[in-house]
């Protein structure tokens, strides 16, 4: 169950979802190299630097019972997370997550807002976004 392949810097990486990890695959010898175990079921594959962005989810209800991401997180004594996992390249390690609970539980893509200064989230319900519009100061543009 691979899921996103991505080329970074000249390596193809893929989301092995069925079993929780980020890999780096050999183009040549198609060998694969487990780089990080993700807590959850792996979609969504973004680069910033020598980082990977990982999207993971929670299973569906019902499904992917037969996985062993299941295994995987039995034996470390883990649960799976609805989660953006930051993960160094060059070391696997988990850096930096945002943990998702309530009503999201899944993630299907993750991608960056390359230099966004201010970036926010807002409800689809709440009151902000009827009315929350912001200017960026463009300078001199023409009308």
């Amino acid at each position: 169950m691979t899921h996103s392949p991505r080329l970074h810097q000249g390596e193809l990486y893929v989301l092995d979802s069925g079993r929780g990890y980020l890999c780096k695959v050999d183009r040549k010898s198609g060998e694969i190299e487990k780089i990080a175990f993700c807590s959850g079921f792996a979609r969504g594959l973004y680069f910033h630097n020598n980082f990977a962005i990982v999207g993971v989810s929670l299973a569906r209800d019902g499904a992917f019972t037969d996985l062993e991401l299941q295994d995987e997180l039995k034996q470390r004594d883990g649960e799976a997370w609805c989660a953006i996992q930051i993960i160094d390249l060059s070391s696997g390690d988990i850096v930096q997550w945002i943990r998702l609970t309530g009503f999201i539980k899944e993630l299907f893509d993750v991608s960056a807002i390359e230099g966004a200064a201010c970036p926010m989230a807002v409800g689809y319900q709440s009151a902000e976004i009827q009315s929350l519009i912001t200017f960026d100061d463009f300078g001199d543009q023409p009308s």
